[in-house]
């Protein structure tokens, strides 16, 4: 499903307003999260310029159904602002700094419409993010949807 691969994209959206950081947390986990929050609010939003500039031009999207997308089509869909999300909402985050480098994993409840369809989805996400010019980018994102409870 497009939606939940335009989700991957999910990032940290609300790991301050919902107490989701670990107290064990550095300041680098915490801002390589704050990072995932902004890009998250960006797709959210339709922030094109913050887009463009926090995604690598190599930047790949696995989505929840194996799909791979790159930067230009996950630019597209925020253009199109399809989906669009009632529910944006990121927990249970953790993030680890490797120098130039760190991974953010998280959850990310989602609601909202695509093509006019209501949809609801939890979706698990790890990111890759490389730090180039002291600024933190998204090399790589990849979900997976997590399968309703009974």
């Amino acid at each position: 499903m497009r939606f939940i691969r335009s989700a991957a994209l999910v990032l940290g959206c609300a790991w301050v307003l919902h107490g989701c950081v670990s107290i064990a947390a550095t300041a680098e986990d915490q801002g390589a999260m704050a990072f995932t929050q902004r890009v998250c609010d960006a797709l959210s939003q339709g922030d094109l310029a913050f887009l463009e500039d926090a995604l690598l031009p190599e930047f790949t999207l696995v989505g929840s159904d194996s799909s791979v997308q790159g930067r230009a089509q996950t630019i597209a869909e925020a253009r199109a602002r399809e989906p669009r999300y009632e529910v944006f909402r990121n927990h249970d985050m953790s993030a680890h700094v490797y120098g130039d480098a760190a991974v953010v994993q998280g959850i990310t409840s989602l609601k909202g419409t695509y093509g006019g369809k209501p949809f609801a989805a939890d979706v698990r996400f790890t990111d890759t993010l490389i730090r180039v010019d002291g600024r933190w980018r998204i090399a790589v994102s990849h979900v997976t949807r997590i399968p309703p409870r009974d």
